[in-house]
C-alpha cells in the first residue's frame, strides 16, 4: 500500500510540474477556438486531420499498473500555480549524492546532464536546404508518446521542453507521458500510451532525447501525404558522458543481419546516387524504433506491436517487417533531427537476462515473419534453438488476414543487400600498451593512438556511421584519439565506438548487445 501511494503521490508531482511547463510555453502563444475531439472519441478524419485540437485539459488516468499522463493546454484557472513551480528544487530532489557513481543508476553521466539547462539551446544539424523546404499550413496534430522507467528527472524534463520548445503548439495534441513502475517497460507500455491517443497521428519518442529546429514537421508531410508511411529522422548522437550533441551522417539507413542485429549502414550506392536532393526522404529496410511516427489507424490495422514480447529488444524487426510486408513503407526524413541518448547498457533488470529475452523477441519475429528464411536466424543464433518463445498463433493469423506478402519478396524488393551467409566477426585487441589485431594486421595501441606502422586509426568524420580510414599519425589529430573502456574501444572525442560490420570498420553508439563492438582482452606475448 504504501509503494502504491508513494507512486500516485510521485506521478501528480510530474503531472503538476509539466503542466505548469506546459502553461508557461502556451502563455504567449496564440490560442485558436477549434474544437477537438474527447478522449472517449473514436480515431477516423475526425478533428486533428482537419487541423483542429482537442480542448486543454490536463488529466491523469490509470490503466492497470501503467499512468499515461495527458497533457495538451494547461486549465485555464491555473495561471498562479505557475508561480509555485521551483526546476531547481524539482531537479535538486533527485540529484547525485556526494561521491556517487554517475553512471551507476541510468547508464549515462547523471552529473553531466544536471549541469546542463532544461532548454539548453542545440545546433541546428540540418543540411542547409531544410530551411528552404516548405510545409503543408493544415498538417495533423500529433499525440507524442514518451514512455520511460526511473529516467533521470533532468534528461526526462530537457525531452518534454525540448519538444515544446521547437514544436508548434497547433501540431500538438497532447503529450502522453507512460510512467511504467512495473516489467512491462517499453512494448506494452507503447501500446497502452497508443489506446489512450486521441489524435490521429502517434509520434513514439524516446525519454532522453532532444529534438532538433523544425523536426516533426517534415515526418507530419510524409504521412500525411501516404497514411501507409512509417517514419523516423535521422537520429543525432548525444554523448552519454558529456551530453555533447553530435551530427550523425546524413547517408545511413537501417540495416540488420541474419542474427537480427540491428545496424547502421551506408545506403546503397545506386540509391545514393539517385538521391539529387539531400531533402529526399531514405527508403531503410528497419528502423532502429525508439523514435517514430505512423498514422494511428494503421497502428491499428497492422497489429500494433506484438504484445507477448517482453521488455525491449526485437520489436523494431517485428514492426519493420509488417510495415513492409502487409502494404506499407518505412523511411528516414533527412529534415527531421532528434538527438538521443546511445547507452551501452540497459539501466533496468531484465527477469530472464537481456540475452534470452532477446532471444524471445527475436525468435518470435522470425517464426512469425521470416518464412523458410528463418533457418538462417537460427544459423547466426544457434543459441535461439530450442529456447521458449510462447505461442505466435495469434500473429500468424494476422498476417494471414492482412495477406501480407513473403520474406522473399521482402528480401527481393526491399533488403536484396542481405546475403544468405552470415560472415564471422573475428576481432581481439589488448589494452596494455601491446597489440591491437583486427583481421590479419597487426596493431600497437599507444594511448590515445592505434597504430599499423606509421599510419594511425582515424575517423572520417565525428558522426555516427562514420569510416575508419589509416593516416599518416598525429598526435594532435582528434579524430586519431580513441581510448579502452571496458570491451569498447571508444573514440575521445566523439564518445563513438569502433563497430567491425563485416569486413568494414565504422563508428557508432557504445551498446553492449552488439557483437561487432565486443573486443576480446588479449595478454601480448
Amino acid at each position: 500500500m504504501r509503494r502504491i501511494r508513494a507512486n500516485a503521490i510521485a506521478i501528480l508531482t510530474v503531472a503538476w510540474i509539466l503542466g505548469t511547463f506546459y502553461y508557461l510555453w502556451q502563455d504567449n502563444k496564440p490560442r485558436s477556438a477549434a474544437t477537438g475531439r474527447s478522449a472517449g472519441s473514436g480515431g477516423g478524419s475526425g478533428s486533428a486531420r482537419s487541423g483542429q485540437r482537442a480542448a486543454g485539459r490536463l488529466e491523469l488516468r490509470r490503466e492497470e499498473r501503467t499512468i499515461p499522463l495527458i497533457m495538451t493546454r494547461a486549465p485555464q484557472g491555473e495561471k498562479n500555480s505557475r508561480r509555485g513551480f521551483d526546476e531547481k528544487a524539482y531537479l535538486s530532489s533527485k540529484q547525485l549524492k556526494a561521491g556517487e557513481d554517475p553512471y551507476r543508476q541510468h547508464a549515462f553521466n547523471q552529473l553531466e546532464s544536471d549541469k546542463l539547462s532544461s532548454d539548453r539551446p542545440i545546433r541546428d544539424t540540418r543540411h542547409y536546404r531544410c530551411t528552404s523546404v516548405r510545409y503543408d499550413t493544415d498538417l495533423p496534430a500529433t499525440s507524442l508518446i514518451i514512455t520511460f522507467h526511473n529516467e533521470a528527472r533532468s534528461t526526462l524534463l530537457r525531452t518534454v521542453k525540448s519538444v515544446l520548445n521547437r514544436t508548434p503548439p497547433s501540431l500538438i495534441q497532447e503529450i502522453i507521458l507512460v510512467d511504467d513502475f512495473s516489467s512491462d517497460r517499453l512494448i506494452r507500455s507503447r501500446v497502452r500510451g497508443a489506446e489512450v491517443a486521441t489524435a490521429d497521428i502517434l509520434t513514439f519518442l524516446d525519454s532522453h532525447c532532444e529534438v532538433n529546429s523544425e523536426w516533426l514537421q517534415p515526418m507530419l508531410q510524409r504521412v500525411k501525404e501516404d497514411y501507409t508511411r512509417v517514419v523516423s529522422p535521422i537520429i543525432d548522437v548525444i554523448s552519454l558522458d558529456n551530453f555533447a550533441y553530435l551530427a550523425a551522417s546524413a547517408d545511413l539507413r537501417g540495416g540488420f543481419d541474419w542474427s537480427l542485429h540491428f545496424k547502421w549502414e551506408q545506403i546503397p550506392i545506386e540509391q545514393k546516387m539517385s538521391r539529387t536532393d539531400p531533402t529526399q526522404s531514405i527508403r531503410t529496410p528497419v528502423i532502429a524504433g525508439g523514435i517514430f511516427v505512423i498514422d494511428k489507424s494503421w497502428f491499428n490495422h497492422l497489429g500494433k506491436y506484438d504484445t507477448q514480447m517482453d521488455i525491449w529488444g526485437g520489436e523494431n524487426f517485428e514492426l519493420s517487417f509488417r510495415v513492409w510486408m502487409c502494404g506499407g513503407s518505412l523511411e528516414i526524413v533527412p529534415c527531421s533531427r532528434v538527438g538521443h541518448v546511445f547507452r551501452k547498457r540497459h539501466p533496468y533488470d531484465f527477469p530472464e537476462g537481456n540475452a534470452l529475452t532477446y532471444i524471445k523477441n527475436t525468435k518470435r519475429t522470425a517464426e512469425v515473419w521470416m518464412d523458410e528464411y528463418k533457418q538462417y536466424y537460427y544459423e547466426a543464433r544457434p543459441s535461439a534453438i530450442g529456447k521458449s518463445f510462447g505461442s505466435v498463433a495469434d500473429r500468424v493469423e494476422q498476417r494471414r488476414k492482412l495477406n501480407c506478402k513473403s520474406f522473399q519478396w521482402y528480401l527481393e524488393n526491399v533488403y536484396p543487400e542481405l546475403k544468405k551467409n552470415s560472415p564471422s566477426s573475428d576481432h581481439c585487441y589488448d589494452p596494455n600498451v601491446t597489440f591491437l589485431f583486427l583481421m590479419p594486421k597487426e596493431w600497437v595501441f599507444s594511448d590515445p593512438l592505434i597504430r599499423q606502422q606509421d599510419k594511425c586509426l582515424s575517423i572520417t568524420s565525428f558522426s555516427m556511421g562514420s569510416h575508419i580510414t589509416l593516416e599518416a599519425c598525429n598526435q594532435k589529430d582528434g579524430r586519431q584519439k580513441w581510448k579502452m573502456k571496458g570491451s569498447f574501444i571508444q573514440h575521445f572525442v566523439s564518445g563513438l565506438c569502433l563497430e567491425n560490420q563485416t569486413g568494414r570498420v565504422v563508428t557508432n553508439p557504445c551498446q553492449a548487445g552488439v557483437p561487432g563492438q565486443q573486443w576480446e582482452l588479449l595478454q601480448a606475448t
